[in-house]
Formats: C-alpha cells, structure tokens, sequence
C-alpha cells in the first residue's frame, strides 16, 4: 500500500487529480440536491415535476456534453506526448463543436417539448414539466461549453481550478435558487420556473470565469492558446469520431435512467416523488465518484500518451480502491438515516399521510441503492480507463444493448403488460448497474485497450 502510494500514478497522483474533480461534481451535485430540496419544500407537485423536466433536458445535453467532454482525452494523450501546440489546438476544436450544439439545443427545447405529455403524468406536473424544460433547453449550451473548456484543465492534470470555478458556480446558484423559487429579498415567487433560471445562470458565470483563466498571455506563451484558433479539419474529424461514440453512450446512459423515471411516473405522483427523491439522493455517491472516473480518464490518457499503459493499470487500480471507500461509506449513511435523508425533500403541503407513504416507499428505494451502490463505481471507474485510452466504442456497444435489453423493454413490459409496482422496476435498474459493471471489469482485463491511442 505504502509502494502504491509514492510510485508514478498511484494513490497520491489519483488522489491529486481527482480529488478536485470528485469535489467539483459533488458541488453540481450540491447545486442540484438544493434546487431539488427548495421544489421539495415549494410542493409536491415541483418536486414530482423537476427530475423528469429536468433529466429530459440532461438526456438531449449529454450527448453534446460527452462528445465535448472527449476533448479531456485529446488533451491528456497530447500532454503525455509532449505536445502543447495540440493542447491548444484541440481545446479549440471542442469550442467550436458547443458553439454549434448550443443552436441545436435551443431549436430541440422549442420543438420537442410535446415529449413530456407522452410521459402521461398529471396534468398539473406536466404543465410544470414544460416550463422548467424549457427554460434549461434555452441555456443548455452552457454545460457544454463548460465541459470543453474545463478540458484544458482537467487534461492536464491541473484539476483545482475546475473545483474552484465549479464551487463559484455553486455559490452562485444556492442563494439564487432559493430566493427565485420562493420569492425572496427583492425577486419575485416564481417557483420551479426560478429554479430552472437559477440553474442558467450559475452555468453562464462558470463559462464566464473560464475564459479570462485561459485565453491570457501566459498561457498564450506556452500553448499557443489564442494564436491555434484555428478550425484543424483533421482533427476535428478524429475528434468527432471518438467523441460521438462517448456522445452517444453518455446519451444511452442518461436514457436509460430517463425512461426508468417516466416508467415510475406511470405509477402515481407519489411514487414518483419518492423515487425523484431517492434518484437526486443517489446523486450524492454517484457525481464525486464520476469525477474519480474523469480522473482516471485523464491518467490512462496521459500514460497511453507517454506509452506505458503499467501505469494506466496502476491508476485505475488505485481509483477503484479509493472509489470503493467512499461508496461504502455513503452506503453507510442510506442504510443507517434514510428518514432523515428523505424528509429534507419534504413538501410543505403534503400531508403526514400522505409523507408516510413517500417514506415507506423511498426507504426501499435507498435499499436498493445500498445494494448497487458498490458495483455503480466499479463500473464507473473501469469504463473511465476505457474511454481514457480510447475503447469507447466497445464502452458505447455495451451501454446500448444492456440499455436496451436490460431497461426499457423490461421497464416497459413491467408496467404496460404485468402491472408490476415500483420494486419491480428498481430491481431492472439494479440488475442494469451490476451487469454494466462486470462487462467493463472484464473488458479492462482483457486488456485489448492497451494498444490504443486517439492521437497521431
């Protein structure tokens, strides 16, 4: 253990990449449990409104955000190869693809919001649905761009100032969101419709704080930063090659998750209030653990990039070690306080009645959790080292089948055709992590990815 520590990409360098990274999504993560708790406490009716709303906007941005987040990788293998005229010249790559996803977002949020009565949810928690999906659509280039431009970063390693810019953000949009939703100081009450305001706006200060950080003479000096803005045709196809199969199983994967939640919104408000609850709770283990999983990527990339995948190895094994700690202390904490975790979510107009019922129900849910919660990281972090040396589209073919075969014909069966109630369908969804996890363990094992390499 203490070898592991010292030795080049152990426990020390996963540590020091990625632990910044884990705590800039537990920041996103922080923003979201808040906007979630505020909509709780606003009605039962927001709250049941805003993870569907909220996860059909994410659906249609990750998949922009995954082909822009492949620029961490292009950054990581040209920084391991000693390339720092590429560093910059792929970064800029990346700018140009979410400046032009930016527009398709904003025309998919004005003509596909008809999506959200196929979920047959009541009228009330569709009405509310729309008007927060909407207002996302219209600043979902933002988490793009953001994504992009944290790659010059995050690729190289320097993973603090990404927590730094993603905590401003936070410390932005918490005060803001409370004072919209509710109608505080001198805002006015404008419920999930703030909340959803909140939300745009902490992602265009991010964006915001970015570029003075990077486009300056310093880094002008030693990456040619501003000078390498041009459009490289080469490389934006390369890019956009790997970078659409990572677009594209971050996609099935939110999909996945999106069609579990409208399949439990068939069920009743109530259900859906508690597994909208138990899901946002979830969020708590699994963003700090997806930013382990960018750190791996980041560390197979730079060893892919240097031509020793040992180290690729050695970091991996490091980070699902300390991905292990934590999950196994959240799970902990699910199993040992779920009533307090689930009433901070507590509309103040629902009923003690009708609270119980969400209790009983999300104290299984949390069960459920405690049970995948382990497998969840194991899958994070081995399909991180994937991506990170460049077997994304295995990654992509195996997220799309069990997406399909393992989620929605199940999910969908279970509830059109048998009837079945809310266990049935967390049960789908913990059988999807587990098997998810042992395919990418396997694959990694197999090592057919050290031979890879995304750069010239």
């Amino acid at each position: 253990m203490s070898s592991l520590w010292t030795r080049p990409f152990g426990y020390r360098d996963v540590l020091k990449i990625s632990l910044p990274l884990a705590v800039s999504m537990a920041s996103t993560t922080l923003m979201q449990i808040t906007d979630r708790i505020f909509l709780g406490r606003y009605s039962v009716e927001a709250i049941a409104a805003a993870l569907p709303a909220g996860i059909l906007a994410f659906l249609f941005i990750s998949f922009f955000m995954g082909v822009a987040s492949y620029i961490n990788v292009f950054i990581a293998q040209y920084t391991g190869a000693v390339r720092p005229d590429k560093v910059a010249t792929s970064l800029w790559q990346g700018i140009y693809f979410s400046l032009a996803a930016w527009v398709i977002l904003i025309l998919v949020g004005h003509f596909l919001t008809p999506l959200l009565v196929l979920g047959g949810h009541p009228p009330e928690v569709t009405e509310l649905e729309t008007q927060y999906f909407r207002i996302l659509m219209f600043g979902a280039g933002l988490p793009v761009l953001d994504t992009a431009l944290s790659s010059f970063y995050s690729g190289r390693g320097l993973t603090r100032t990404v927590m730094l810019v993603n905590m401003a953000g936070a410390l932005v949009n918490i005060p803001l969101d409370y004072a919209l939703i509710n109608g505080f100081w001198f805002f006015p009450e404008m419920g999930i419709q703030g909340a959803g305001i909140a939300t745009v706006a902490a992602g265009g200060v991010i964006v915001g704080l970015y570029c003075p950080l990077i486009f300056n003479s310093k880094n002008e000096k030693q990456y040619g930063i501003i000078s390498n803005f041009k459009f490289a045709p080469d490389l934006f196809i390369r890019f956009i090659k790997y970078g659409l199969s990572n677009g594209t199983q971050f996609f099935l994967d939110i999909f996945a998750v999106t069609f579990f939640v409208y399949m439990v919104g068939r069920l009743g408000t109530t259900i859906l209030a508690a597994s909208n609850i138990a899901l946002s709770i979830d969020g708590i283990s699994f963003f700090p653990a997806y930013g382990i999983s960018v750190g791996v990527s980041t560390l197979v990339g730079q060893a892919i990039g240097q031509g020793r995948p040992d180290y690729a190895k050695r970091a991996t094994v490091c980070a699902f070690h300390i991905t292990c700690v934590w999950m196994l202390f959240m799970g902990l904490i699910y199993v040992t306080i779920p009533d307090v975790l689930i009433s901070m979510f507590r509309p103040h107009d629902i009923s003690d009645v009708q609270f119980i019922e969400v209790l009983e129900h999300g104290r299984i849910f949390l069960l459920f959790m405690v049970f995948y919660i382990f497998f969840d990281g194991l899958a994070l972090v081995y399909s991180g080292a994937l991506k990170g040396a460049g077997d994304v589209v295995y990654v992509m073919k195996a997220v799309g089948f069990f997406c399909v075969t393992l989620m929605v014909i199940p999910c969908y069966l279970g509830v059109e055709v048998f009837k079945a109630g809310p266990n049935f369908l967390w049960a789908i969804f913990t059988a999807y992590v587990l098997v998810l996890s042992f395919v990418f363990y396997f694959r990694f094992k197999g090592g057919k990815w050290e031979s890879m390499k995304v750069i010239e």
